[in-house]
C-alpha cells in the first residue's frame, strides 16, 4: 500500500472525494431548486421526493423509514407529513395485514413535476453514462455501495456516540 500512495494514488483519492462533494452540492442546489419551484420548503419537498422514489423502486417508505431518510425526529416527521397531506402532495394508507403499519404514497402530481423538473437532467446523464462500458458502471455502483456503507456506518457511530467539540474551540 505505501507504494501505490508514492504513485499518486492518495492524490487521485483525494480529487475523487472532492468530486464527489462537488457532485454533492450540485445535487442540494438542485434539491433546492426543485424545492422553491414547487413553493415547497426544501425539507418538504425532499420528503416528497424520498416517497415518490422509494414507491417507483416497488419498496414504498413507512413514516419511521421516510424519518431516518430524511434526518428528522418522529414528530418533525409527522409535521411534515401533515403539511404534505394535507396539500395534497402524499397520502397515508394501511395497506398491511397489521393495520398499524402505515405506508407512504406520493400524489400522481409530485411525480409528474418531478419528472417534468429531473427530466432533462436525467436524459443529460443518461447520455454522460452511455461513454462507459457496462462493466465500468459496475464497479462504480460497487464503489458507491461501498463507499454508502462506509457513510452509514460511520453515521451510525457517531448516533451511538456523538463528538462533543472541545472547549475553548469555535
Amino acid at each position: 500500500m505505501e507504494e501505490a500512495v508514492g504513485d499518486g494514488v492518495a492524490e487521485q483519492r483525494e480529487r475523487l472525494m472532492e468530486s464527489l462533494r462537488i457532485y454533492g452540492g450540485h445535487y442540494a442546489e438542485l434539491s433546492r431548486r426543485f424545492a422553491a419551484w414547487l413553493g415547497l420548503h426544501s425539507t418538504d419537498a425532499t420528503a416528497a421526493l424520498e416517497i415518490a422514489a422509494a414507491e417507483e423502486r416497488g419498496a414504498p417508505l413507512s413514516p419511521a423509514r421516510l424519518s431516518e431518510r430524511i434526518s428528522l425526529s418522529s414528530g418533525a416527521t409527522t409535521a411534515l407529513l401533515n403539511r404534505l397531506e394535507s396539500a395534497g402532495h402524499i397520502t397515508r394508507a394501511r395497506e398491511h395485514t397489521d393495520r398499524r403499519i402505515v405506508t407512504l404514497r406520493s400524489g400522481a402530481h409530485i411525480q409528474e413535476r418531478a419528472d417534468e423538473f429531473f427530466g432533462p437532467l436525467a436524459h443529460r446523464l443518461d447520455a454522460t453514462m452511455a461513454h462507459y462500458p457496462p462493466r465500468l458502471l459496475e464497479q462504480f455502483e460497487a464503489f458507491m455501495a461501498d463507499l454508502n456503507t462506509t457513510m452509514d456506518s460511520h453515521l451510525a457511530d457517531q448516533e451511538k456516540h456523538p463528538a462533543r467539540p472541545r472547549p475553548g474551540r469555535p
